[in-house]
C-alpha cells in the first residue's frame, strides 16, 4: 500500500459515478428493499406533483420482463434548455444529483422527496431507462444505460409508454443485476399497502396498479382521507365512538389528526410527514400524545372531581387507541433524524399539533359529553387494570426472582447458562412433554408442557393474563418480566420453540400462544426468538427402511418414488395424531435435533395487518370472523 497521499490520491467521481459505487448511502440497500426504494422515488414524484395540486391519477406497471413503469398525468417534467448546462431541463433532472424542483419551494411547498436525488439514483441504478414527457402536445423522450444517455432527448408525435393525457411524465427502468444481485423484483405485497396507504392521504387522487406477472389490475380511490383510512384499521373491532376528526393550519404547517377509541386493550397509532410514514414517530406524535393525556386529564377531574385519585398517566390514555397523526409542511423545512425519514425532528411542529389538538378536544369534549364519558370509562378501566396489573405482576416477579427453585416446577431446565445458546421447547399436554423430556439434549434444551388450551389473551387485561397459572409459569420461566418492567437482556432462551401436535386443537393452541406472544411480548417475535417445531405428519414405511414426510404432498410424492424402484414392496402409512405418539427417539430425530428439524421463524411483515388478523380471528367482534371462515373454507384441509 502506497503511503503517498497527495492530489492525485483524490478520486472524483463524476455525474452519478458516485450512486453506483456507494448505492447503499441513497437507496439503504441493493437488497429487495432498495428495488422497492427505486420504484418509491417514481412514484413519490408523481405523488409531488398530485400535492401540489396538478396531478389526480398516478398509474404503475409491473412487466413481464422486469420492467418497471410509473405514468402520471401531471405538468410534465421540463424540457426546455438550462443555460448553464447546454442540455434540456429532462436531462439534468435525469442525469445530475440533486438537480430538481424540490429545492425551490415555490415549486413543490409540500414534498415526500427530501433529498431531490431520486429519478436521477433510479437513473444511475437501473440497466435500462426511458423518460417520456408529453408538454406542448409533443411527446420528449430520452433513454439511459446505467444512467448514461443514449442521445438527446428526441422529439415524437406518439407514447410508447403510453401517456394518454395531455400532459404528464411516464418512466420504465429495469434494475441493474450488477447492482440488485439478490433480486431486481420488487415486494409486490409491500408496494400494495404503501400505494393504499397513499391513497388514503391523498384523496381524490386515483391509483391504479397492473400486474402483469400476476394478471392483476388494482385500483384504490379515496375521498375520506385519513378518516377513511382509521375506519379501515378498526373494521374488525368494537368502536367507542365515531371519528374524531381535527385539522388545522398553522402558518405553512397543516395538521390533520383522526382519532378512536375501541375496545381493544393495545395501542394502534400512525404518523405521517408529507405522505412519508414516520414508523418511528417524532415530534408531532410527541405534540398529539401530551395534548389527549392533557385534554382527557382536564375533562375527567371537571366530571368526577375528587373522585379521580390519580391522575390519568399517557399509558392509560393510550390503551384502546387508534389515531392517525398528518403532518404537511414545506418540503425545504423538513429536518428527519436518520437516512431512512422514519422520525420526525422539527422542534416547531410538536408545540403546533399540541396546540392543535388540546383546544380542539377541550371544546369537542365539553360539546359532546356523551362521547366524552365513554372515552373516560374506557380510560378509567384501563388505569384500573393498569394498578392491578401492576401488583400481580409484581408477585409474579417477586417469586420469580427467589432462588432456582421458584422456577415452575414442570420446567425441565437446561444446563446451559448462556441464553444465546439455550432454546425452550412449548409442549402441548404431559404426554408430549414426556416424551420431549426423554427426547432432548438436556444440555442446552428446556421443555415447558402447557396444560389444555391456554387462555385467549386478545383483550385480557394483564392481571387476568397472570392470573392464568399456565401463562404466568412461562413468564416466570423466561424470566424478562412483561409489562411495564421487562428486561429483555434478561431473557433466558433465545429460541423458543412451540411444539403441538400436527391437529386442528395443536393449531389452536399455537394460535393462542402467537397471540400472547405478540399482543404481551412482541420483542420476543421483532427480536427473532419465536420459532414453530414442524413434527412430521407420516412414517412411510417400506421393508427396512422408513421416512418421515411432513405433508400430504410429500406423502404422495415419497409412495410414487419407492413404487418406482420397488414395484411390488409393500408400503405401510402411519399417520401421527400427536407428538406423544412418537417414543423418544422418533421426536428428537424428526423434530429436535437441530441438524435434521425444520422450523418455522415467526416474524411481523406487516404490523398494522397482523394486528387486523388477530383482531378479528381472535377478539369478540362475530361477523367479521364469520365472514373470514365462510371465504377461506374451501382452503380447508379436513382430517376425517
Amino acid at each position: 500500500m502506497s503511503k503517498k497521499y497527495d492530489a492525485g490520491s483524490i478520486l472524483v467521481l463524476e455525474g452519478l459515478e458516485p450512486v453506483r459505487q456507494r448505492p447503499a448511502m441513497y437507496i439503504g440497500s441493493t437488497s429487495q428493499t432498495g428495488v422497492n426504494h427505486c420504484l418509491n422515488e417514481i412514484i413519490d414524484n408523481a405523488i409531488d406533483e398530485a400535492l401540489a395540486g396538478f396531478c389526480n391519477e398516478i398509474q404503475i406497471e409491473i412487466k413481464k420482463n422486469g420492467y418497471m413503469t410509473v405514468i402520471d398525468n401531471g405538468r410534465g417534467i421540463p424540457v426546455d434548455i438550462i443555460p448553464k448546462y447546454k442540455k434540456s431541463a429532462l436531462e439534468v433532472v435525469m442525469t445530475k444529483l440533486h438537480a430538481g424542483g424540490k429545492f425551490k419551494s415555490s415549486v413543490y411547498k409540500i414534498s415526500g422527496g427530501l433529498h431531490g436525488v431520486g429519478s436521477s439514483v433510479v437513473n444511475a441504478l437501473s440497466e435500462h431507462l426511458i423518460v417520456e414527457v408529453r408538454r406542448n402536445g409533443k411527446i420528449y423522450r430520452q433513454e439511459y444505460k446505467k444512467g448514461v444517455p443514449l442521445s438527446k432527448v428526441q422529439q415524437d408525435t406518439k407514447s410508447i409508454l403510453g401517456i394518454k393525457s395531455e400532459t404528464g411524465t411516464a418512466i420504465s427502468f429495469l434494475p441493474d443485476k450488477d447492482i440488485f444481485k439478490e433480486t431486481t423484483r420488487i415486494d409486490y405485497k409491500k408496494l400494495k399497502k404503501q400505494i393504499k396507504e397513499r391513497a388514503y392521504l391523498i384523496k381524490n387522487v386515483f391509483f391504479k396498479i397492473f400486474n402483469e406477472e400476476l394478471n392483476e389490475k388494482i385500483a384504490y380511490y379515496f375521498d375520506g382521507g385519513i378518516i377513511s383510512l382509521l375506519r379501515d384499521i378498526n373494521r374488525n373491532k368494537k368502536k367507542i365512538h365515531s371519528p374524531i376528526y381535527i385539522t388545522k393550519k398553522d402558518g405553512k404547517i397543516e395538521v390533520e389528526i383522526a382519532l378512536q377509541y375501541t375496545n381493544s386493550v393495545t395501542e394502534s397509532i400512525h404518523s405521517f410527514v408529507n405522505v412519508i410514514n414516520t414508523k418511528e414517530g417524532g415530534t408531532h406524535l410527541t405534540g398529539f400524545r401530551s395534548a389527549l393525556t392533557k385534554s382527557i386529564n382536564q375533562y375527567a377531574k371537571n366530571l368526577l372531581g375528587d373522585k379521580l385519585k390519580d391522575s390519568l398517566t399517557g399509558d392509560d390514555v393510550k390503551e384502546g387507541l387508534s389515531a392517525i397523526v398528518y403532518i404537511k409542511m414545506p418540503s425545504t423545512n423538513l429536518q428527519f433524524e436518520g437516512q431512512t425519514k422514519m422520525k420526525l425532528g422539527n422542534s416547531e411542529v410538536q408545540g403546533v399539533v399540541q396546540q392543535a389538538t388540546f383546544e380542539y378536544l377541550s371544546s369537542f369534549f365539553e360539546e359532546n359529553p356523551n362521547v366524552a364519558k365513554a372515552i373516560i370509562s374506557k380510560v378509567l378501566l384501563a388505569q384500573k387494570a393498569r394498578l392491578v396489573a401492576k401488583a400481580a405482576k409484581d408477585a409474579v416477579l417477586r417469586k420469580g426472582a427467589l432462588d432456582g427453585a421458584s422456577l415452575p416446577g414442570k420446567l425441565a431446565d437446561c444446563q446451559e447458562k448462556d441464553p444465546t445458546m439455550s432454546e425452550i421447547f412449548i409442549v402441548e399436554g404431559d404426554s408430549a412433554g414426556g416424551s420431549a423430556k426423554q427426547a432432548r439434549d438436556r444440555r442446552f434444551q428446556a421443555i415447558l408442557p402447557l396444560r389444555g388450551k391456554i387462555l385467549n389473551t386478545e383483550r385480557a387485561y394483564l392481571d387476568k393474563v397472570l392470573a392464568f397459572k399456565e401463562i404466568k409459569d412461562l413468564v416466570i420461566a423466561l424470566d424478562m418480566g412483561i409489562g411495564e418492567s421487562i428486561n429483555y437482556k434478561k431473557l433466558r432462551y433465545h429460541k423458543i420453540i412451540i411444539m403441538t401436535d400436527a391437529d386442528v386443537d395443536g393449531e389452536h393452541i399455537t394460535t393462542l400462544i402467537l397471540t400472547f406472544f405478540f399482543r404481551h411480548l412482541p420483542q420476543i417475535v421483532e427480536n427473532g426468538h419465536l420459532y414453530i417445531a414442524q413434527p412430521p405428519l407420516y412414517k412411510v414405511q417400506h421393508g427396512k427402511k422408513h421416512y418421515y414426510v411432513y405433508s400430504d404432498e410429500e406423502k404422495v410424492k415419497m409412495v410414487e418414488e419407492i413404487k418406482k424402484q420397488s414395484p411390488n414392496t409393500k408400503i405401510s402409512i402411519q399417520r401421527y395424531k400427536g407428538l406423544g405418539e412418537m417414543n423418544p427417539e422418533q421426536l428428537w430425530e424428526t423434530t429436535m435435533n437441530p441438524e435434521n428439524r425444520v422450523l418455522k421463524k415467526v416474524t411481523i411483515e406487516d404490523e398494522e395487518e397482523a394486528d387486523k388478523v388477530f383482531s378479528m380471528l381472535m377478539g369478540e367482534e362475530v361477523p367479521p370472523r364469520k365472514k373470514f371462515i365462510v371465504s377461506n373454507a374451501h382452503l380447508a384441509e379436513l382430517d376425517v
